[in-house]
């Protein structure tokens, strides 16, 4: 540890839980958003089309598998949230998850947008428009964007937990 979270008398939040809640949520909004409500993308539409009804099949299936990791990543997030207290860690402040949420959101667009839509190439930002590479650009960009401005957030959040006790082991 260093810098403030080497202060001897006080553990430190779980920095796990916000960052898994912030990959699950970030999973969400794109499965949500860019999958379901604008249908700009599916999980594999760049592999099969939609157009067709076995497509369509596979790519909803595909989709459902996704939302179903993004649900595993939220829940392990409140799992780690409770083993932190559990530990006697210190209650996170607003700004100290709130930035690890947005921090891991961020790191689904950019491992999403690099994985997904560069390396496998099993989808892109809008299958729709023939894949331009604009659009996943700009949604690299948007993780790049979210991490930063996520962890300087953290860390603010860090800096005002700086003078916080974690309770005596076995006060409730």
């Amino acid at each position: 540890m260093t810098g403030n979270d080497a202060i001897p008398h006080r553990r430190l939040p779980s920095r796990a839980s916000g960052l898994l809640h912030g990959i699950g949520l970030g999973g969400f909004v794109d499965g949500i958003v860019l999958h379901q409500i604008l249908q700009w993308h599916h999980m594999v539409s760049a592999v099969e089309s939609p157009g067709t009804l076995a497509g369509l099949e596979l790519n909803t299936v595909a989709d459902g598998f996704f939302h179903l990791a993004t649900w595993v990543a939220t829940i392990a997030g409140m799992v780690t949230a409770l083993v932190a207290w559990r530990q006697g860690r210190i209650a996170p402040s607003w700004s100290f998850h709130l930035g690890l949420v947005l921090a891991g959101w961020g790191l689904f667009n950019l491992v999403e947008g690099l994985i997904d839509h560069q390396i496998l190439g099993v989808h892109h930002v809008r299958d729709d428009l023939g894949a331009p590479l604009s659009w996943d650009l700009a949604f690299l960009a948007s993780g790049v964007l979210l991490v930063a401005a996520g962890w300087l957030l953290h860390r603010r959040g860090v800096r005002g937990l700086a003078g916080t006790r974690s309770p005596a082991p076995g006060s409730p």
